[in-house]
């Protein structure tokens, strides 16, 4: 008997897309879809203490749904809100963050693809392995590091090499608190980040992609200490959505979206600067460091302004220094 692959209910065939003033209204996106408005919904600190302007309430713990599109909806998960961290910006809709997102492993162009097909995902079991020039090695399952690190929420903003941002409520926990977990050396000067491998779950791995898989990238290890580097399980109230990095990625603001990365399998400190996936594709373009800078231009197209994944292309802002993080991080880049 043939095997018989039943669409999840939300897919929507490619030459059926949905108006754009209908996309931009969440009330009747939802409604569009056939969807009632509690299904499928699923980063910023602001230096200068900027206060909240976010009109969206905080999450909350809602009833589970009972049909059989609860499958496709994150488990919630709930974290208190550390109030240091604000935004200069109202909170991107989590509708618009489930759907606008690059995961190469699943499908490098087409966005909505890549979502469905990262359902795919098996996320169970799921284990970090941290190694190299540490004291203490070890391989954590993720829901142990989860009950052994306090969770928090953090409204932090999100910024793309392509221009697009977001800005969003991550639940999860500092790097440094890892860090500290396995006490690394004093000849560790980098640390090296690893993502999944499995071409059997995810089509954009198998060989002839042309992509050096499995994802890997790299942060300095004062980088990696940093105050602002966050690790996420979470958002929006509710576990990772596969698509948006599940179980556990990189949080950092004040760089490129590419070095955020996500679904973590290993970590490893080192003492020399580890090769990073764009920077090996494309050197010319996708530096090492990756921080967010207005006044350098892409070689393709101009930085200096950026635009809200749910506000439009037309309705523009300028990019911030560090994405707005200076006073967390320039001290980190010196000028010489």
């Amino acid at each position: 008997m043939p095997n018989i692959h039943k669409r999840p209910a939300w897919w929507i065939p490619n030459l059926r897309p949905t108006d754009e003033a209908v996309f931009l209204d969440r009330r009747r996106f939802m409604a569009s879809l056939g969807i009632g408005g509690a299904a499928l919904i699923g980063g910023i600190s602001a230096c200068d203490r900027i206060s909240d302007t976010s009109t969206e309430p905080r999450p909350t713990t809602r009833p589970a749904a009972t049909d059989a599109r609860s499958q496709l909806e994150p488990a919630a998960l709930t974290a208190p809100r550390n109030d240091k961290y604000t935004l200069d910006r109202k909170m991107t809709k989590a509708d618009a963050v489930m759907r606008y997102v690059n995961y190469y492993e699943f499908d490098a162009a087409d966005k909505p693809k890549a979502v469905r097909l990262a359902q795919n995902l098996t996320l169970h079991p799921w284990t970090l392995s941290i190694t190299g020039l540490v004291k203490k090695p070890r391989t954590f399952d993720v829901e142990e590091l989860e009950k052994r690190l306090s969770l928090e929420e953090r409204l932090y903003r999100h910024r793309c090499v392509e221009t697009w941002a977001m800005a969003l409520p991550w639940i999860g926990f500092p790097l440094r608190s890892l860090i500290k977990l396995v006490e690394p050396l004093s000849a560790a000067r980098f640390v090296r980040f690893v993502s999944f491998m499995r071409p059997d779950e995810a089509p954009g791995q198998h060989l002839g992609s042309g992509y050096p898989w499995p994802y890997h990238e790299g942060l300095r290890i004062d980088e990696a200490n940093s105050e602002a580097a966050f690790v996420a399980v979470g958002a929006y109230g509710r576990r990772l959505a596969k698509q948006n990095g599940a179980p556990i990625r990189l949080v950092t603001p004040w760089k490129y979206g590419y070095k955020s990365i996500k679904a973590i399998v290993e970590m490893q400190f080192v003492d020399k600067q580890p090769p990073t996936f764009w920077n090996t594709v494309n050197a010319h373009e996708y530096g090492f460091y990756s921080n967010v800078d207005p006044a350098v231009p892409h070689p393709r197209w101009s930085q200096a302004q950026e635009w809200m994944i749910d506000g439009g292309r037309m309705n523009k802002r300028d990019t911030l220094p560090y994405n707005g993080y200076g006073e967390l991080v320039a001290h980190l880049y010196p000028k010489r």
